[in-house]
């Protein structure tokens, strides 16, 4: 009679555990096909909508600083003046991207007074509240000015304008619009600079 009680205990345990271990298991699968979907998801959006960044260097100060996280992105987007964009070109002889903001574009003719640093695109003065420079350093560039802009490229400049190396030398000059990566959208790192741009 005993036997039969303890038989019949078993089967009551087996009973119970059976619902719990299949239970976990559902769970543990659900937990992973969760992780599987959102992995895909991040993979596609940094692949196809939007890239993630890293400043390197001080020529976009105080806008930007070094080690700046940024999320950039190239969709449904027209390159203008006054964006913050990201270029990648190889022959520029920077292997590494390099986050600059848009001055001109194609068509347009850059001129630079470097005493005043009063920056003119087709004969207007344009508002700079971002530039940061000093007028005691000697600043001079290997383009001759007033520059036109080829169609089909941009004239960058970091914001540092006594720190940044840019169209302004001959080595970069105007940047091929192909060599956009994308424009800046949202500085993510660090949080308490955390900043959309227009």
């Amino acid at each position: 009679m005993e036997e039969k009680n303890n038989e019949i205990k078993e089967t009551e345990n087996d009973n119970v555990k059976e619902p719990l271990v299949r239970r976990a298991i559902g769970e543990i699968i659900d937990w992973a096909e969760i992780f599987v979907v959102a992995a895909a998801s991040v993979i596609l959006i940094f692949t196809f909508i939007a890239r993630l960044t890293i400043v390197n260097g001080p020529s976009m100060e105080d806008t930007l600083h070094s080690n700046d996280f940024l999320i950039v992105s190239d969709m449904f987007y027209k390159l203008e003046p006054g964006d913050i964009v990201v270029c990648h070109d190889i022959s520029t002889g920077y292997a590494d991207p390099i986050v600059k903001r848009v001055i001109a574009v194609g068509g347009q003719t850059v001129d630079i007074d470097f005493d005043t640093w009063t920056v003119t695109v087709d004969g207007e003065v344009i508002d700079e509240p971002y530039a940061k420079f000093t007028t005691d350093q000697i600043v001079t560039s290997n383009l001759t000015y007033p520059f036109y802009v080829e169609e089909g490229s941009i004239f960058v400049m970091g914001d540092n304008r006594n720190h940044s190396a840019d169209s302004r030398d001959r080595a970069i000059g105007a940047i091929d619009e192909r060599s956009v990566v994308g424009k800046a959208v949202v500085r993510i790192l660090p949080f308490d600079r955390f900043t959309i741009f227009d």
